[in-house]
């Protein structure tokens, strides 16, 4: 089980830095990452948000490839939907090969109809498309049929759904399921069968909203601010282009809220310890090969930006190592060193 910290290059306008200087600083991130054992930097996709959010993560990931070692190099998600089938095999397979064989390619259907519009897709067929389109890529690569192909035979493909028909369809397909639900995880399993697949073969991965800090309640002042921007920009945009009324936007002491069913909040600071008894609790059962963390909320200052990383890559693998041992649980966490 990895560690690995998931960046979306968000520079919101009231913390802005000069473009080329925040995308500089943020392959910095990633070797910092890499130096610290980090086991994934992973990179993720939106079109059209104010702030900047990364619109090709695979142009990135090629990036932070070339600057780094040992860390593997994921995508959490790209949307296969809105390009041609043999474009995002090229890409991905270049991605693997710049990396010596590093990539994660995580692959997702979207939610935003403006998204779509941008690329001339058609919205209502999202997941036919995502699926059809995942499909010949494995068969692009399985067959020869673009050249140069990747180092990896296969490349770890994970779909990232968040209901049930999303998870049936990674099922069929053969892949990981890039999300975190022993509600789900039946129907991923189901989905396997359904495909020809050993459901033992089963292996999940997901974001998790947690961020580390030596004194969370410090750390949570600074952060707030920029999780309120993070998640205020999610709830207005996800309703862009439909007839749905936008949501109000969150209060500060509504962001610390935890759901009454003990599932994750919006984001929760945490110490490396708190963090890996809280994780054990999430995860247990599952079988988990990537937990991925929020390298940074909106632009929030850099030196929480680095100590997360550092905490995270170093502290607190070991301690969710501990925990699954005390508890006689099958998973192990590591770092990209292990």
């Amino acid at each position: 089980m990895d560690v690995g910290l998931l960046f979306d290059l968000r520079n919101p306008a009231q913390w802005q830095r000069p473009w080329a200087d925040h995308y500089a600083r943020t392959l910095e991130f990633c070797e910092e990452a890499d130096l610290r054992g980090a086991g994934g930097v992973w990179f993720t996709e939106h079109h059209l948000f104010e702030d900047g959010y990364l619109p090709q993560p695979l142009t990135f990931a090629a990036a932070a490839a070339a600057r780094t070692k040992r860390v593997r190099i994921g995508t959490a998600v790209v949307l296969p939907a809105l390009r041609k089938p043999a474009q995002l095999a090229e890409e991905a397979a270049l991605v693997d090969l710049i990396s010596g064989g590093r990539l994660e390619l995580g692959l997702g259907a979207g939610y935003r109809l403006p998204e779509y519009q941008l690329f001339d897709t058609d919205f209502s067929r999202r997941f036919a498309r995502t699926g059809n389109t995942i499909a010949e890529i494995q068969r692009l690569w399985a067959t020869g049929g673009i050249t140069p192909g990747p180092i990896q035979d296969p490349v770890p493909l994970w779909g990232g759904f968040y209901g049930p028909r999303g998870a049936r369809l990674a099922g069929r397909l053969g892949i990981g399921f890039l999300h975190i639900s022993h509600q789900l995880f039946p129907v991923y399993r189901e989905g396997l069968i359904e495909g020809g697949h050993d459901p033992e073969s089963a292996r999940v991965s997901d974001l998790l909203p947690i961020l580390l800090a030596d004194d969370p309640e410090a750390a949570w002042a600074r952060v707030a601010p920029h999780l309120a921007h993070q998640m205020n920009s999610y709830r207005q945009l996800s309703v862009q282009g439909t007839d749905a009324p936008v949501p109000p936007a969150l209060e500060l002491d509504q962001l610390r809220q935890r759901p009454e069913d003990g599932s994750f909040g919006l984001l929760e600071i945490l110490t490396p310890e708190q963090a890996a008894a809280r994780i054990y609790e999430r995860v247990a059962g599952l079988p988990v090969r990537h937990l991925i963390f929020w390298a940074s909320i909106a632009g929030m200052p850099d030196d929480l930006v680095t100590r997360h990383i550092e905490l995270v890559s170093e502290q607190l693998p070991p301690l969710l190592d501990k925990q699954f041992q005390l508890a006689g649980g099958p998973i192990s966490a590591r770092n990209g060193h292990g």
